[in-house]
């Protein structure tokens, strides 16, 4: 009699475990179904997954079958690719996502065989995939706030990707979250963005401009200058900095060292230039301004912007010596000798703009 009971006990254990296992295999089944549901509607193609997923929510619901890896890999599977179909339902979509990044995690820890590798490896490049087409999908809805949230949330999850930190601050920037846009501009250039060049343009002008911290925004044009020694904007940047704060000395000084280290250099030239008209420019402005009775003061005025053209005009040329293309240089010129009315001069120069310009 005992030898009959427990030979039914033994059929029934494994009853059991089959009853366990049925949920995966099932789960499995939806899995493959989908080659045949691809082709078909997203509601075909959701009704397929959203039956695998609820497959694996009986399996792990088990105390025996939910320490089997493939129940979480099959159900990491199932909500990751609903996470990047479902472009309906955003929530939906982040919801799965978030039963994707669980179910991944827990089939990490199980599969100490690596039997379901190559499941978890889909499933997480699903849960990316998913992400980055939300980011993009809010993006071009207009809906920045969301994007921002998205390309935030990629690049916590992938944070060697400096295109996404340039997203996260494009996006930013349709916001006016000027800190966010120069921590991701930052960050992209930190690790190496090929046009950072460009990204330090942008976060230089918004720290000056936006935000109005010069200290920062000094502090990121000296980094950008020594990155890009040669490059007459952030030069220029700087010693416009200095002008606009009244200390041309400072701006003379700093050309002056790099004119004294490549003299031949016409980028230089041409910037000490406008270290002298810009002041001529600036003198005009409140000379304009004046009360047309302040004859004295408005002649005196004069003779101040002249004397800065002048002094304007050697560095110029020189300028042009060096790089006879240099339309900057061309122009300040033309304008200059339009106001001495040195006509000879300056149809010369209007001359070589023209040709230039063909």
């Amino acid at each position: 009699m005992k030898k009959v009971l427990l030979g039914i006990l033994f059929v029934g254990v494994a009853s059991f475990a089959n009853a366990q296992k049925s949920e995966i295999n099932e789960a499995k089944k939806a899995w493959n179904l989908l080659a045949v549901t691809s082709g078909k509607t997203l509601a075909d193609h959701l009704k397929v997954l959203n039956g695998g997923l609820a497959h694996t929510d009986k399996a792990i619901a088990d105390e025996k079958s939910k320490i089997m890896p493939e129940a979480w890999s099959y159900r990491a599977l199932f909500a990751s690719r609903i996470a990047l179909v479902d472009s309906v339902d955003q929530n939906n979509a982040k919801a799965n996502q978030k039963i994707a990044e669980e179910a991944i995690a827990q089939a990490k820890t199980l599969d100490t065989k690596g039997a379901e590798k190559e499941n978890i490896e889909t499933a997480s490049v699903n849960v990316e995939n998913a992400l980055r087409n939300r980011a993009i999908y809010a993006y071009n809805k207009k809906d920045f706030a969301a994007a921002l949230d998205a390309f935030n949330e990629i690049t916590v999850k992938s944070p060697n990707d400096t295109s996404m930190y340039v997203n996260a601050g494009v996006t930013a920037k349709e916001l006016k979250n000027y800190p966010e846009v120069v921590k991701n501009f930052k960050k992209a250039i930190d690790l190496n963005y090929k046009d950072a060049k460009v990204l330090y343009s942008e976060i230089v002008g918004i720290t000056f401009d936006k935000i109005k911290d010069s200290v920062a925004g000094l502090a990121l044009l000296k980094e950008a200058s020594a990155k890009y020694p040669d490059d007459s904007y952030f030069i220029g940047m700087e010693t416009d900095l200095y002008i606009k704060k009244g200390d041309i000395a400072k701006s003379q000084e700093m050309l002056q060292k790099l004119i004294a280290k490549d003299p031949k250099n016409a980028i230089y030239q041409y910037l000490m230039g406008d270290t002298y008209y810009k002041q001529a420019l600036e003198i005009q402005t409140k000379r304009n301004a004046l009360d047309v009775k302040k004859t004295k003061e408005f002649n005196e005025m004069g003779v101040k912007m002249t004397k800065l053209i002048d002094q304007s005009v050697p560095y110029y040329k020189a300028a042009l010596e060096l790089d006879p293309k240099n339309v900057n240089a061309l122009e300040n010129l033309k304008i200059i000798y339009l106001f001495k009315d040195d006509k000879v001069n300056y149809e010369v120069v209007n001359k070589k703009l023209a040709e230039l310009k063909q």
